[in-house]
């Protein structure tokens, strides 16, 4: 009974999506007169053209790797003696899996190109109908990929119960699924990160700063890359690492839960991991209804916020019931024993702490609040103060989630062990549809504003779509605090299940090996950190001299007789985030086979310990850092401390773009780092356990 009700639920993310889709599509991209149109057309047209580009350059690479991998993954897990070949079904897993993110990016990006043209047309003529385009673009995304999550996971599962009936091993095996798309992820993230704050850069500190023009005037060569970066790498990337958190937690809780008898030889508890994702669609479909908004509103925050909310709410009522129909009641897991209660309180305890996470980092990114405001403020004494202020918020905004997250950690492990985190990190991410439907909105409402700008259309109309965008900016801040802190619960569900593989009941932190792990594994999310910053910079080196030649070589641009050369710009942030991700890429995916291969699990145990530990407070403070710096430069634009053209605004501009790189490629990276650092360990355990320390034998 359990199959198809996962299916079914799963089936209708998937068709409300397709209808959403359609919707959006439907909305004609005609202007008020025939040069209006052709504006939109080619403007449009160009910024998918972008990101089709880039996408496809990307997934090249990323397909040869995967390949390449997905041998390395045959060969070295074939290591037990079983009749199944581990690493035949793990590397088909570690492709499926791979395979299914590339396709949630690029529905990601496909919509959200669709949809960035329209809300702009609407915005012509109401608020109302703007933010509703703006929010199906999103929706269909948020729905579309945990349909897809859902629907591989069970079907993966169903053909290897077909041929595998060791429930334990079969896991195992799936749980090449989550690393597949962790992997892309990886390079999504990475990748578009770089090639979005490259053009960012370098079209603020040139046109903004240098040349005193607006932000997204099409004058900027910049600009079409800049609106391309929006979407490779808020839409695209984001959607391949919520992918992965979704995959990841749950063949976590998959993998742990088989350890149980009593578990593994009931399918409905058994799969109860995969039923909260799905009972989450339904939720979040009725929580849909909830998003409206006044033609007089002055923000749109209020109603997406409320949107959490609700679907937190609804979400405690449906899991209350759902458990006590599918967990069995009582089960045995090493040598604790665990009630269905114990399940349910550990996933309402990752729940609630998501949706805390979420308001905490709202404070703290929103110029709605002191924070932002103290760092605007600051801006009126030069941008030096901006930037030591705004490093000061996001160090002080990690305590409150931290804190969250320990307590999450202490209540369901001391509750329901290992398996109690996994479901925790599931309870997190069970509002998932509406969680990415809200982060999507921002870049489609981002780039409505750029279009806007770019068609010359009137005034009023730029204000609907800032008055969207300035809801964008916090709410994608919320979905980067929401991404790490579930990818900290993910990281933690996959090491339990490490340790659950590996036999590890105790991880001594005054063994030598284990603390020097340990060390390393810290330091490791600031060499990510570094490698991913200085990819930024180098990418925007080449992008500020490019813009600064055609200025320099064609006055015409700015006195608008001459038309700038977008199609350069572009290939230049792709070409750079092709390259520069290769590093922080490799960097994730080595360090955990060397450390495992050299020194054995407890090193590697340690080593993922420490860079857990680093890896959350630094993703945390980088990613709000980086959302307050925007919020104050906003803040100021609306006309506080001088307005445009001030001396607070240019430093704020300066603040805003050492924080570009902060919030949209290093902080939201290093949660991939975590989770992918983690399903390597436990998918290459059978290799770790047989072959594993041969320096310390």
């Amino acid at each position: 009974m359990v199959v198809p009700i996962i299916y079914g639920c799963a089936a209708i993310a998937v068709i409300f999506a397709l209808i959403l889709a359609k919707k959006v599509a439907a909305i004609p991209v005609e202007g008020n007169n025939p040069e209006e149109t052709s504006k939109f057309k080619e403007i449009s047209s160009a910024i998918a053209e972008g990101a089709n580009t880039f996408l496809a350059r990307e997934f090249k690479y990323v397909g040869i790797f995967a390949i390449l991998f997905a041998i390395f993954m045959y060969f070295s897990l074939d290591v037990e003696s079983t009749e199944h070949n581990e690493g035949f079904y793990s590397a088909l897993s570690f492709i499926l899996g791979g395979i299914i993110s590339c396709l949630c990016a690029i529905l990601g990006m496909k919509i959200a190109t669709f949809g960035n043209v329209r809300t702009t047309i609407k915005a012509r003529t109401g608020l109302v109908e703007a933010f509703q385009v703006a929010f199906n673009s999103g929706a269909v995304m948020g729905f579309g990929l945990v349909g897809l999550a859902v629907i591989g996971l069970l079907t993966i599962y169903l053909v290897y119960s077909q041929f595998i009936h060791e429930t334990e091993l079969l896991m195992e095996m799936v749980a090449g699924f989550g690393l597949g798309a962790s992997t892309v992820a990886l390079f999504s993230r990475v990748g578009g990160g770089i090639f979005t704050k490259a053009a960012d850069v370098g079209a603020d500190l040139v046109g903004k700063v240098e040349q005193g023009i607006p932000e997204d005037d099409p004058r900027n060569p910049a600009v079409i890359a800049d609106n391309v970066g929006d979407n490779v790498g808020d839409i695209a990337g984001m959607g391949s690492d919520l992918f992965g958190s979704c995959a990841e937690a749950t063949c976590a809780a998959l993998v742990i839960g088989a350890t149980s008898a009593a578990i593994s030889g009931n399918e409905l508890a058994l799969l109860y991991p995969i039923l909260i994702s799905a009972i989450g669609i339904p939720v979040c479909l009725i929580t849909t209804l909830f998003a409206r908004i006044e033609p007089d509103a002055s923000s749109a925050e209020p109603v997406l916020k409320k949107l959490l909310w609700v679907s937190t709410i609804l979400m405690t009522v449906a899991m209350f019931f759902v458990t006590k129909y599918a967990m069995v009641s009582e089960f045995v897991l090493g040598n604790q024993t665990i009630t269905s209660n114990d399940v349910m309180i550990s996933l309402f305890a990752g729940l609630w702490s998501g949706l805390l996470i979420g308001l905490v980092t709202e404070f703290y990114t929103s110029h709605s609040y002191k924070p932002v405001r103290e760092v605007s403020q600051a801006s009126e004494t030069g941008p030096a103060t901006n930037i030591i202020y705004g490093l000061a918020l996001g160090y002080k905004s990690s305590v409150i989630p931290v804190i969250a997250i320990a307590i999450t950690v202490y209540v369901s492990w001391d509750l329901a062990g290992m398996y109690g985190i996994a479901i925790a990190a599931l309870g997190m991410i069970s509002t998932m549809s509406i969680g990415l439907t809200i982060d999507a909105y921002g870049p489609v409402a981002d780039n409505a504003g750029g279009l806007a700008e770019m068609c010359e259309l009137p005034p009023e109309v730029r204000e609907r779509t800032d008055l969207l965008d300035a809801a964008g900016n916090t709410t994608a801040a919320i979905g980067k605090g929401f991404a790490i802190g579930s990818a900290l619960l993910t990281a933690l569900a996959l090491f339990s299940a490490f340790l659950t593989r590996t036999e590890i009941d105790t991880l001594n932190l005054l063994s030598p090996i284990v603390f020097a792990a340990c060390l390393v594994g810290g330091m490791l999310p600031f060499l990510f950190t570094a490698q991913t910053m200085k990819g930024v910079g180098l990418a925007a080196n080449a992008m500020i001299e490019e813009v600064r030649r055609q200025f320099r070589e064609y006055p015409g641009i700015l006195k608008g007789t001459q038309k700038p050369d977008h199609a350069t710009c572009i290939d230049i942030s792709t070409s750079a985030a092709i390259k520069e991700m290769v590093a922080p890429g490799l960097l994730v995916m080595i360090t955990p086979l060397v450390i495992g291969f050299l020194f054995g699990t407890e090193a590697l145990a340690g080593m993922l310990a420490g860079a857990l530990t680093s890896g959350l407070v630094l993703a945390l403070s980088a990613s709000n850092s980086g959302g307050a710096w925007d919020n104050a430069k906003k803040y100021i634009e609306a006309g506080a401390h001088g307005g445009k053209g001030s001396e607070a605004h240019s430093a704020a501009v300066v603040g805003d773009t050492v924080g570009d790189p902060f919030k949209d490629t290093s902080g939201p990276s290093i949660n991939i780092l975590m989770k992918l650092m983690a399903i390597l360990s436990l998918v290459f355990a059978p290799f770790f356990m047989q072959y594993g320390g041969i320096l310390l034998k």
